[in-house]
């Protein structure tokens, strides 16, 4: 059973008189997991880092490693290592004394430093690089000699603050594929930060999404993507079908001017609410099987699907992502089934939303 390494107790950060960069935020993350934060620049992720990493302070509240409070804790006192966006390694030092450098600050014996460096790039497919100078190496080689420089030291958490930016698209994806298995090998917690919601939703257990300084929503990628709780996180985690609507009563959703079936729940009667039908739930269909009616503007083909984008009669615009091929201008049906229907309550908070599945779950549990 995993237990808590690291947990933040309403904690806000404020320069000055400037609006907080975070905003009483509370969380924890488990030991041994791969956790992402997820958001647009400025919405305080790598604050975040920054506090866990201790390069700055909380203006109040606490920060908890292992169950004590490390708000005055130097950066250097901390089972902590961070990967940086451009890796900051050093350019005069080749690969081996770029791993070896924080080892030898602790006054290491150069046996173990010997020892404990060429495990650490052997772990990441490095070995027999030890003498290669860091200007030779590529850009994938060089973040996984920051990350052996990480793991060398034996942190309890390796912190990333968007270090597969400077990649090209290939060489991300698969290092997307090395991290995740490298953590997954070395069995410890790694703190992602990353904008890319492709990214997060690839390589994470479990994704923070942070908007304008407060956690907007937390839990597995699945959980965010089939159940986001607002318009935000919808529309930031994939591409999203949302239009507004009213909730009925339970199980019964109108928009577009029509009534559908649906499995939400918990809601008031004619509460106005958002719905989200996702691009890939909507199914090219005769426009009288359809459920709703659209006229094609535009299609683009993205290899292992179309990206379809028509208007209905009341000009909401609707994303289909197909297998099918369509024709601009033709009107088509689309159809879907009750389950693809997600209805969001307007400014539902992540607490809010556990609060009301909760609630109704105890009800179906008991049969009541």
């Amino acid at each position: 059973m995993n237990s808590t390494i690291i947990q933040f107790t309403q904690v806000t950060k404020q320069y000055d008189n400037d609006p907080p960069v975070l905003n009483d935020v509370s969380f924890k993350i488990e030991r041994g997991k791969f956790y992402t934060l997820l958001g647009p620049s400025g919405c305080g992720k790598t604050t975040i880092l920054r506090l866990i990493a201790g390069f700055t302070e909380a203006s109040k509240g606490e920060v908890l490693f292992n169950g004590k409070k490390i708000n005055h804790v130097p950066a250097n006192k901390r089972q902590v290592n961070t990967v940086f966006q451009d890796y900051a390694l050093f350019p005069h030092l080749n690969v081996y004394e770029n791993v070896a450098f924080g080892l030898r600050i602790k006054k290491m014996k150069n046996a173990e430093v010997d020892r404990k460096v060429k495990e650490a790039l052997s772990f990441v497919n490095l070995k027999g690089y030890e003498t290669r100078e860091i200007r030779e190496m590529s850009g994938g080689q060089r973040q996984r000699v920051a990350i052996a420089r990480a793991i060398v030291n034996e942190p309890e958490v390796i912190l990333l603050d968007e270090p597969l930016s400077a990649l090209d698209l290939k060489l991300r994806t698969e290092m997307q594929y090395e991290l995740r298995e490298l953590q997954r090998r070395l069995g410890i917690t790694f703190i992602f930060v990353t904008h890319d919601q492709e990214e997060a939703l690839a390589m994470s257990d479990e994704i923070f999404v942070i908007n304008k300084g407060k956690i907007q929503q937390s839990g597995t990628p699945i959980d965010i993507y089939d159940e986001p709780i607002n318009r935000f996180v919808a529309d930031f985690i994939g591409e999203s079908n949302i239009v507004t609507g009213r909730m009925i009563e339970d199980y019964k959703v109108e928009f577009v001017g029509k009534e559908f079936e649906c499995v939400d729940q918990g809601l008031n009667p004619n509460e106005p609410v958002d719905i989200v039908i996702r691009p890939e739930d909507l199914e090219i269909t005769a426009l009288e099987r359809g459920k709703l009616q659209v006229r094609v503007d535009s299609q683009l083909f993205r290899g292992v699907h179309y990206e379809i984008c028509g208007y209905d009669k009341d000009g909401n615009e609707w994303l289909v992502h197909s297998t099918k091929k369509a024709t601009v201008g033709d009107e088509i049906g689309l159809y879907f089934d009750s389950e693809a229907i997600h209805v969001m309550r307007h400014g539902e908070t992540e607490e809010e939303f556990d609060r009301r599945l909760e609630a109704y779950s105890d009800v179906d549990t008991n049969g009541k």
